[in-house]
C-alpha cells in the first residue's frame, strides 16, 4: 500500500509539473504579444476587501493600447519619438518609433507585457488591480466616436466592455473628455448628450452626490483652457445660450487648472471645480503642491470643488528624449506618499491619481516588472514588488477615509 501511494504521488507531481510548465510557456508567449489561442477567460472578481473601494479616489485610465493579437499591430507601445519644437534642439536627439515588444514607448515595462486594451483578460486584471488599490472610480480618457489622438485609433466602442467589467468589481466609470480638432462648447454639448444617453443608465456609470442631494455625472475636461471662458459659459451657466444647467443633461464639470490666472476663467466659465492632472510637482502652478492650499481657499470661497491630482513620479524621456527637466524620481514610493500627504492636507472631497496606466509619461501605478533587452534597460519598482503602488494607494485610501471622518466631526 505504501509503495502504491508513493507511486501515485510521483505520478501526480509529474502531471502537475507538466501542466505548470505548459501554463508558464503559454503566459510568456501571450506577454510577448504572440498568439496564444482564444482569449483567456477573465478571472472572477475578488472577494470584497474590508471597506470596499473608495469612490472619493479617482484614477485616470487609458484604453488606447493595442497588440497584434487584437488590433493586428501594436498601438501606442510603438509611440513615435516626439521632436522638440526648436529644430536646433531637436537635431541633437533621436527620431523614429519604438519597436515592441522589446522596445516600447515607456521607461517602465508592464507586468502584462505590451497588452491590448481590448483584451477581456487585461480589462479584468486592471479592474482587479484597481480594486486591490481601493480605487473606486476609473476616469476614462475619452474621444467622440470616430476620433482619436495621433498615436491611437477610435476607442468609444470599448466603453461598454469597460463599464461591464468595472461593474463586476464594484468600480464606477467617469469620463475624461480629451481635446480634439474642433472641440468647443457646442461639440461638448453633443458629447455630454451622447455619453449620458448611451451610457448614463449603466450601473457602473459614476454619479457624484452633490451638497443638495442630487446625484449627477461628473466630467473632467482636459485642456479646458483651450476654449475661452465666455464660450464655456454658454454651456455651463444657467443663462447660457445652450446651457445644460437644470436640464436632464446637467452634471458636475471639472476644468483643468494649469496657470494661476485660469482660476478666475474657470469660475466665470461656470465650471463646478478644478483638477490639476500633472504628476510632475512644480511643472505648472496647478501641479505644484505648495500652491494647493491657496487653490483650495479660492475654491472654498467660490463654492468650487478642488480635486488635487497626485502621481508616483514622472518620466517621459522614452517619447520626449529632450524633456529630462520634467522627470521626477519615484524614490521607492516616497514621491507618491509626499504627494498624497500634500493632497490630504488641504482636505479635498476627492483625490485624483495620475495615473493608473499612462505608461508613456511614467505615471502609472499599474504593476511593472524588471526587464532588460539588447537595447533597453527598463526602470522598475525594485526593491519592492510590482504591486508597490497599488499597496501604497490602498494604505492611503484607508488613511483618507479616516481623515474625512475626523473632518466631518
Amino acid at each position: 500500500m505504501r509503495r502504491r501511494r508513493r507511486g501515485g504521488r510521483a505520478l501526480l507531481l509529474a502531471a502537475l509539473l507538466v501542466l505548470g510548465t505548459a501554463v508558464a510557456l503559454r503566459t510568456l508567449r501571450a506577454a510577448a504579444g504572440a498568439p496564444a489561442g482564444p482569449p483567456a477567460k477573465p478571472p472572477a472578481p475578488p472577494a470584497p476587501a474590508a471597506g470596499g473601494p473608495s469612490y472619493d479616489l479617482h484614477a485616470f485610465y487609458y484604453a488606447w493600447y493595442g497588440s497584434p493579437r487584437f488590433e493586428g499591430r501594436y498601438r501606442h507601445w510603438d509611440h513615435a519619438l516626439v521632436p522638440h519644437w526648436d529644430p536646433r534642439v531637436s537635431a541633437g536627439f533621436p527620431r523614429g518609433r519604438h519597436r515592441p515588444p522589446d522596445d516600447i514607448g515607456s521607461s517602465f515595462y508592464p507586468a502584462l507585457g505590451p497588452y491590448s486594451s481590448r483584451d477581456p483578460a487585461v480589462l479584468a486584471e486592471h479592474m482587479g488591480q484597481l480594486r486591490a488599490a481601493a480605487i473606486g472610480v476609473l476616469v476614462l480618457s475619452w474621444y467622440p466616436p470616430g476620433l482619436a489622438e495621433d498615436n491611437g485609433e477610435p476607442s468609444d466602442s470599448l466603453v461598454p466592455s469597460i463599464l461591464d467589467t468595472a461593474h463586476r468589481y464594484a468600480i464606477k466609470v467617469a469620463f475624461h473628455i480629451q481635446p480634439y480638432k474642433g472641440r468647443d462648447d457646442h461639440t461638448v454639448h453633443e458629447n455630454i448628450r451622447y455619453i449620458m444617453d448611451k451610457y448614463g443608465s449603466h450601473a457602473a456609470f459614476y454619479k457624484y452626490k452633490t451638497s443638495t442631494g442630487k446625484s449627477l455625472p461628473l466630467f473632467y475636461i482636459y485642456d479646458s483652457y483651450l476654449t475661452p471662458a465666455e464660450s464655456w459659459a454658454n454651456l455651463l451657466t444657467p443663462s447660457g445660450s445652450h446651457s445644460l444647467r437644470n436640464t436632464a443633461y446637467d452634471a458636475v464639470f471639472i476644468a483643468l487648472l494649469v496657470e494661476e490666472g485660469h482660476r478666475h476663467d474657470i469660475l466665470s466659465a461656470g465650471y463646478d471645480g478644478m483638477y490639476t492632472y500633472f504628476a510632475s510637482n512644480g511643472f505648472s502652478f496647478g501641479s505644484s503642491h505648495q500652491n494647493w492650499k491657496a487653490i483650495k481657499t479660492f475654491c472654498d470661497s467660490n463654492n468650487l470643488m478642488f480635486i488635487p491630482s497626485v502621481g508616483p513620479g514622472y518620466i517621459d524621456t522614452s517619447i520626449r528624449p529632450w524633456n529630462n527637466h520634467s522627470t521626477r524620481n519615484r524614490v521607492n514610493g516616497k514621491y507618491y506618499e509626499t504627494a498624497l500627504q500634500a493632497a490630504l492636507t488641504v482636505r479635498p472631497e476627492i483625490v485624483s491619481i495620475t495615473s493608473f496606466n499612462e505608461w508613456h509619461e511614467g505615471t502609472q501605478i499599474e504593476k511593472a516588472v524588471p526587464r532588460k533587452t539588447l537595447t533597453r534597460l527598463y526602470l522598475d519598482y525594485h526593491p519592492h514588488q510590482p504591486s508597490l503602488y497599488l499597496e501604497l494607494t490602498r494604505r492611503w485610501a484607508e488613511h483618507f477615509s479616516k481623515e474625512k471622518e475626523q473632518w466631518l466631526m
